[in-house]
């Protein structure tokens, strides 16, 4: 009790224990995913009509929830596209009209979410833009900016780029990450609000992975998603 008073925490908010995700919810964020490959425009309520089209009973506030965990957003131009963090710095983007004529001009970052029979992972990849060579990868169970970190040093172990471009998502707009970056004097560029089309290469990688092997493998447990993402980003790049 000393200890929550200390914090300014409520007994309750301390003792609480998250529940897990439960069935239904992960059946319908499967069908969600799936979908949203088909049709990355849909927003909250046209994914709602969706559903009680293929005959569930839920409500845009359900939706609305299970899209923001699993981190998708409709693909379109929009005011507000996505929400970062206030106080994180935003920079421009360096891309446009800009020839990408080699490898390790441009870096790219983005994430995905990837289901599981009973659960699901986020997947965080780096790319060159040139190539489409996937230089790094990592896996979470949650969306904290360390895993991202976690990618971009194994990526640098293949080299330095002249620019990294990703979204003004948390995770890659924060210090922890963007640190990284200037350490090494690489220009920063981040996809504009309602360019839909900044980021599209590795856009393309997430259909690509889970046509040819998220649904088709249908993973159980993360590690034989490890193990299965291994052999499919070696597959994907020889």
């Amino acid at each position: 009790m000393r200890q929550c008073q200390l914090l300014r925490l409520s007994r309750s908010t301390y003792y609480y224990n998250k529940r897990p995700i439960d069935k239904y919810n992960l059946r319908l964020m499967n069908l969600l995913d799936e979908q949203y490959l088909e049709t990355p425009f849909y927003g909250v309520r046209r994914f709602t009509h969706w559903l009680l089209r293929e005959g569930h009973h839920v409500n845009h506030k359900r939706v609305r929830r299970l899209m923001l965990l699993m981190g998708f957003h409709a693909i379109y131009p929009k005011p507000r596209l996505s929400m970062g963090v206030k106080n994180h710095k935003k920079y421009p983007y360096l891309l446009s009209s800009l020839a990408i004529t080699r490898p390790d001009q441009v870096w790219c970052a983005d994430i995905t979410y990837i289901r599981l029979q009973r659960g699901f992972v986020y997947l965080v990849a780096v790319m060159d833009w040139f190539s489409r060579y996937v230089l790094s990868w990592e896996l979470s169970n949650s969306l904290e900016a360390q895993f991202c970190c976690a990618a971009l040093n194994k990526a640098f172990r293949h080299g330095t780029p002249d620019i990294f471009n990703s979204d003004q998502g948390a995770q890659f707009t924060s210090s922890d990450f963007t640190k990284r970056l200037l350490s090494r004097s690489i220009k920063i560029s981040m996809d504009g609000r309602g360019r839909v089309f900044d980021n599209i290469f590795i856009e393309r990688l997430w259909r690509s992975l889970k046509h040819e092997d998220i649904y088709l493998k249908d993973y159980e447990t993360v590690q034989d998603c490890c193990r299965g993402l291994s052999d499919y980003f070696l597959f994907y790049n020889r």
